[in-house]
């Protein structure tokens, strides 16, 4: 944990305090870092073609963050740790054709398309396979997965509960642990699927299954061919991939693990040339910090369930198209 200063985005005025958030980037890609106060001082509030407002960023946020306080009543929360990308620029009527050198802060409009935010609960740890992890909860919104040419009806958000490993940064999560298909029409029913997720995940089971990565290693051969494999799967045709396990990760981000299986000071491979599953997932979750907003909490599950997949092959000894 440490003090962070927030950055000014463009020339909007995000916040002179300072937050106790948590250390280190959850998520990258294209994303910048604000307050919560910004969100809800500095930014507009789309609207539906019938001028219902959709549910703000900040309402989400406050939301969840209620939830937690009255469900961990007794248990220290950090401040949201926010990333948002794709900023909406605007400008009020009377700035209707002003040089844009000349405009004013307050004749200029913002709000921003996707936004991730993440709640730790640092006494809230446990350590698997060395890693101290503690619990976090977060959402996702991206309002470029809404149709805000129509009139309001229900909104599709994202919420998550999982871990977020403290050497790394990395968040990890389940597929128990992931609500990607929330539709609601109020903040209120976003509270009860908040509340729903929570109450429903697993953590005994999850942590378990974290802990068993360790148990199975790859050695540089065997990692290699695994790798070769990742890459062909995304040129296979359409019938051949519904026979495999859905794997979703670009090239780039694949260049990324191969790189980190060599260098990270963390998970790269053993002086015997092996790695464990438990590194190679933190090397597919680090590698998923550069994948956009709307799309981050279900590659990142993708890469828990492909380990996951991986660690039940070499348990029971089935052939896994990965590995043979």
């Amino acid at each position: 944990m440490e003090i962070v200063s927030v950055n000014n985005i463009g020339n909007q005025i995000i916040s002179k305090d300072e937050v106790v958030i948590s250390q280190g980037n959850f998520i990258e890609a294209n994303t910048e870092q604000v307050t919560l106060e910004h969100l809800k001082k500095d930014c507009i509030i789309p609207v539906y073609s019938d001028n219902e407002s959709t549910i703000a960023h900040s309402e989400f946020i406050e939301a969840t963050r209620e939830v937690l306080k009255e469900k961990f009543s007794e248990t220290k929360i950090l401040e949201p740790d926010i990333r948002i990308s794709h900023i909406i620029k605007g400008r009020v009527p009377t700035a209707i054709g002003k040089p844009v050198k000349d405009l004013l802060p307050e004749e200029k409009t913002i709000y921003y398309q996707r936004c991730a935010f993440m709640i730790e609960m640092p006494e809230i740890k446990h350590i698997v396979n060395g890693n101290p992890i503690s619990l976090s909860v977060g959402g996702v919104r991206a309002l470029n997965q809404e149709n805000l040419y129509s009139k309001r009806s229900v909104e599709k958000l994202k919420i998550f509960i999982g871990y977020r490993n403290l050497v790394c940064c990395n968040l990890c999560i389940s597929t128990d642990g992931l609500n990607s298909e929330i539709r609601v029409t109020s903040v209120q029913e976003l509270k009860e699927q908040i509340w729903s997720l929570i109450n429903s995940f697993d953590h005994k089971r999850f942590l378990g299954n974290m802990e068993r990565m360790s148990k199975f290693y790859l050695d540089e051969t065997q990692f290699a061919h695994t790798i070769g494999k990742m890459r062909m799967f995304q040129h296979l045709s359409k019938e051949e991939r519904q026979t495999i396990f859905p794997l979703a990760i670009n090239d780039n981000q694949i260049g990324n693990v191969v790189k980190e299986y060599y260098s990270d000071p963390n998970f790269s491979r053993t002086k015997e040339s092996q790695i464990n599953l438990w590194s190679f997932y933190n090397l597919l979750t680090s590698a998923n910090k550069s994948t956009y907003i709307d799309s981050n909490l279900n590659k990142n599950v993708g890469a828990y369930e492909f380990i996951q997949d991986l660690a039940n092959s070499m348990q029971n000894e089935k052939p896994n198209w990965f590995l043979n």
